[in-house]
């Protein structure tokens, strides 16, 4: 959060509040997306077996098998969810995520309404760098793009998906990206059977008021 006046901010915080109090459209829908990279860690002895009363222990080293990202979709008022892994974290990566996202989970939308961080391989560039033009614009014609500001990863509803995946399905080693995949699928299916939704309480006129700071004064004549 910046420590004061900011225009560049609050233009681009109010933004994203105003899509968050758009209302339910099934044609039109609302997506956040967001990623994080997730440590594969393995054991160097196996852990002791947990018994009544106890938990389970494990030893305190362990063997670091690589960092691998995790990609995050969430559709706050649908309650459409989906996670994905991947080894790497580039432009190429992001890409087949947007067009999984637009081809995939919302092929009969009109329009996306997308709403991420300005991370550097979250831009229409990227899709160019993977797709042939043609193909890039087809999908960026699907979106309409909408970034949270710097330092305002809290206003990604998708980041609190992430907080939710990590406590419920990522509270322990996991030592193989094909485990972790599994994990996560069985995690996303619970997801989507019980249509997990986001109210979205914070509103532009409770952020001119609690976040004043941020606004530039103004004095009357």
């Amino acid at each position: 959060m910046p420590a004061k006046e900011d225009p560049e901010f609050i233009a681009c915080m109010e933004d994203v509040l105003d899509v968050y109090e758009l209302p339910y459209n099934e044609s039109r829908p609302v997506v956040c997306m967001d990623e994080k990279p997730y440590q594969l860690l393995g054991e160097t002895r196996e852990p002791l077996p947990m018994i009544p009363g106890s938990d389970r222990k494990t030893d305190s080293e362990y063997v670091r098998n690589g960092t691998v990202s995790i990609f995050a979709f969430i559709e706050p008022l649908g309650g459409t969810h989906h996670v994905s892994v991947r080894e790497h974290r580039t432009a190429f990566d992001w890409a087949e995520e947007i067009k999984y996202l637009a081809d995939v989970m919302y092929p009969d939308a009109e329009k996306i309404i997308l709403v991420m961080d300005n991370l550097n391989t979250h831009k229409p560039s990227s899709l160019y760098k993977r797709y042939p033009p043609e193909e890039a614009r087809r999908i960026l014609k699907r979106l309409e793009i909408h970034y949270t500001p710097k330092h305002g990863s809290w206003l990604d509803i998708a980041e609190i998906e992430l907080n939710v995946m990590t406590r419920q399905c990522l509270s322990r080693r996991i030592a193989e990206i094909d485990l972790l995949r599994s994990e996560l699928s069985v995690w996303e299916a619970e997801r989507n059977t019980s249509a997990a939704k986001v109210n979205w309480h914070f509103r532009t006129s409770d952020a001119r008021i609690k976040l004043s700071s941020l606004y530039p004064r103004f004095t009357t004549a």
